[in-house]
């Protein structure tokens, strides 16, 4: 199993970016899918998580700016992330929260420059 994370990149505040994450060997519908990020120094933080049902929630930092989505015809999860804040600068991981373990992307780096 693997996922794959692409759309991080260099940003303006104020801006937007859009990242997305596959996967090979999950199906993303029948499980819990997330969006972590850890900053320089910091722990890794939950973004916004949606389960199964489509349910969703995200950290309060970045709600009303960020909308987590799945699309399970092409089996990925995407992050929309409007109105970047320097802050929101940092790796951003994908997740799958599987029964019994939780896999991880890569990371894939957003910088929001001020």
């Amino acid at each position: 199993a693997q996922l794959v994370e692409s759309g991080g990149g260099l940003v303006q505040a104020g801006g937007s970016l859009r990242l997305s994450c596959a996967a090979s060997g999950i199906v993303f519908s029948v499980n819990t899918e997330a969006w972590y990020r850890q900053a320089p120094g910091k722990q890794r933080e939950l973004v916004a998580r949606i389960v199964n049902s489509g349910t969703t929630n995200y950290t309060d930092s970045v709600k009303g700016r960020f909308t987590i989505s799945r699309d399970n015809a092409k089996n990925t999860v995407s992050l929309q992330m409007n109105s970047l804040k320097p802050e929101d600068t940092a790796v951003y991981y994908c997740a799958v929260e599987l029964p019994k373990s939780t896999r991880w992307g890569q990371g894939t780096q957003v910088t929001v420059s001020s």
